[in-house]
């Protein structure tokens, strides 16, 4: 009825796929639950990514607990259809107790336990004793302040609202970011016949395959996906690192700047400042590729380290090094926005969590949530789940979400059996 309130010892919020790995290992230990979705089950995959994008880890590495790919494309890397279909396949498996199209406006304490109000389910209230955030890092596109000083004739856009290039206006882009994001963009948008240049700051470079193996294989073999929040000597660097250039393709194709200034793609240095309708860029793109050469060459030590060492240097091709990164001698310090050749902007600078419903004072001074490992400390019985480097490297992929949840909700449980608390 409306207005009624539910008790229950668990609120999840968020049904993507480390809401769900939560909600199956409650249910597994017997703690009833609910899990409150905004959307749809796996919303932000289904409405919140462009087109065409891939995942970044292969297909084999696409696992939720007890549940795994079964395909028969191992190597592969799934569509953002087939992503949305795997997590909604986990979800019916799992059977989550999952009320889809329910919003929450607010999250609050109120004596000793949490207060969940929802605009969805005819305005239900749950009150609890514990409540998990899996509502995911990526709910909004981050943009420095200067996107403000655009000139009015050039569209600006994020990672966040692109779909596909043939929505952008015809004419040049500037790409603002060279992770991940903005590599798959620029290439893509290249191809489609609009010039592209990429505004370069700080990135990780890496190839698609080294030595006949994916790098997510070679990642995961040498233990780097797995290296825990608390063997790290900088936390928040290590948070805060760029996601690798990787883009998964049918062919594995490694997508680097190389590879999009062979197709055209012009490079500038990091965007610094827009005044009367002229872009300024950092003077340092080429020290800063330089470095990400130099982090791949130690990267891939690292690699044939460990394959002597583990006797499979036989098993697999012969060691390789990469050219360095292509840079111009002069690169422009500036681009006249103003002159038609550039017609959009597209931030791919990253994106940030939305805590707006968050009535709680667990916030730091930049927004985030102040979390030992996922385990709020200032709110007893308060958890986050799926950030980046929330307990080990792997834990913004499909596949880091399982060993998460289990360290989650095993210290979620003794917290409720402290309060003697498992049904309300």
């Amino acid at each position: 009825m409306p207005g009624s309130v539910n008790r229950l010892p668990t609120v999840v919020i968020g049904a993507g796929h480390a809401g769900l790995a939560v909600s199956h290992l409650l249910t597994e230990r017997g703690i009833d639950h609910v899990v409150l979705e905004r959307g749809e089950i796996a919303n932000t995959w289904r409405h919140e990514r462009w087109d065409s994008l891939r995942l970044l880890t292969p297909n084999w590495q696409a696992r939720l607990p007890g549940f795994a790919y079964e395909g028969d494309d191992p190597d592969g890397f799934m569509t953002m259809p087939e992503v949305v279909d795997f997590i909604h396949r986990y979800a019916r498996w799992v059977d989550a107790p999952v009320e889809t199209h329910t919003a929450v406006d607010s999250v609050r304490s109120e004596d000793g336990r949490y207060v969940v109000a929802s605009n969805g389910s005819n305005g239900l209230t749950w009150e609890t004793r514990s409540v998990v955030i899996a509502s995911g890092g990526f709910n909004r596109p981050k943009t420095p302040d200067v996107a403000a000083e655009l000139p009015p004739d050039v569209e600006s856009v994020t990672a966040f609202d692109y779909k596909r290039p043939d929505l952008l206006r015809d004419g040049g882009v500037l790409v603002v970011g060279a992770s991940a994001t903005g590599i798959q963009l620029a290439e893509e948008i290249q191809r489609s016949g609009r010039p592209v240049t990429v505004a370069v700051g700080e990135h990780v470079r890496m190839p698609r395959t080294y030595r006949g193996r994916d790098i997510q294989w070679w990642l995961d073999k040498i233990g780097r996906l797995d290296e825990r929040y608390d063997e790290v000597d900088d936390l928040v660097r290590a948070r805060h690192v760029p996601s690798p250039q990787l883009v998964g393709t049918p062919e594995r194709r490694t997508v680097d700047l190389n590879s999009l200034t062979s197709q055209g793609v012009g490079l500038v240095g990091r965007i610094s400042a827009i005044n009367e309708g002229t872009a300024y860029f950092s003077g340092s793109l080429r020290n800063v590729c330089s470095l990400a050469d130099l982090k791949q060459i130690r990267l891939l030590d690292l690699v044939d380290e460990w394959a002597t060492e583990n006797g499979m240097d036989a098993e697999v091709s012969a060691p390789e090094r990469y050219p360095d990164t292509v840079v111009e001698d002069d690169p422009s310090l500036s681009l006249d926005l103003t002159d038609g050749s550039i017609r959009t902007v597209l931030w791919a600078t990253g994106y940030q969590p939305d805590y707006s419903w968050l009535d709680i004072p667990v916030l730091d001074r930049k927004g985030e949530i102040r979390h030992d490992g996922g385990v709020v400390t200032d709110s007893p019985g308060l958890y986050r789940i799926g950030l980046n480097f929330l307990r080990r490297r792997k834990s913004s992929f499909i596949h880091g979400a399982e060993d998460d949840a289990i360290d989650i909700t095993e210290h979620l449980a003794r917290y409720l059996d402290s309060l003697s608390v498992r049904t309300d």
